[in-house]
């Protein structure tokens, strides 16, 4: 069987060349805004007659298609209006939390038994790994650190066991002469962890 061509009715054809002319003339605001008039537009409200006029004759569809690539339009010309003056556009990114405050966070979350908290093995990962480091977990985390640590089952409790294992091992390899307060301290948390889990 031959294929037949669909016929397309003439009001459509109308709409596409006025939907075409009309993206061709220039940028048209959306109807329920109000006209913009800029310095730099003296024609804006040229554009907003023009969407005026094609109005009844476009569908809601194809109005939603026009006013966006008008609003694209706007904003690569607002763009380009702002390198010419000088003012670079700037977006400064939502400020990111570390990631020691937010395992931290999840620490007191666990401490508090909030409802909505559940377990999250990247805070968990975190905490393993700079457990020993006064400076990213402090004195007053560290005791609700070990009440964590008491619930740690399977794997990571063998090998959160075997590096601290390994931990003080080298510290009373290098530290037997020379006592460094910072080293003091981690070998005090290193045999607290190793008390409790072993």
């Amino acid at each position: 069987m031959a294929k037949q061509k669909r016929k397309v009715p003439e009001a459509t054809d109308k709409k596409n060349k006025k939907l075409k002319k009309a993206s061709a003339e220039e940028i048209l605001p959306a109807p329920e805004a109000k006209p913009e008039k800029e310095e730099g537009h003296p024609e804006g409200g040229a554009a907003c007659r023009v969407l005026q006029d094609t109005d009844p004759e476009l569908s809601p569809e194809e109005k939603r298609v026009l006013e966006r690539k008008l609003k694209k339009e706007r904003k690569k010309e607002e763009k380009k209006r702002l390198q010419e003056v000088g003012v670079a556009e700037t977006r400064s990114p939502p400020a990111r939390r570390s990631g020691a405050e937010l395992a931290l966070d999840y620490l007191c979350g666990w401490a508090q038994k909030h409802k909505n908290w559940r377990f999250q093995k990247t805070r968990q990962t975190w905490l393993l790994l700079h457990m020993y480091d006064s400076d990213k977990v402090p004195n007053e985390y560290f005791s609700t650190l070990l009440a964590y640590l008491e619930g740690l089952k399977g794997r990571a409790r063998e090998l959160t066991v075997q590096k601290a294992e390994a931990l003080m091992q080298e510290l009373d390899e290098t530290g037997a002469g020379d006592p460094d307060p910072f080293l003091l301290g981690k070998t005090q948390r290193i045999r607290q962890v190793l008390q409790l889990l072993s």
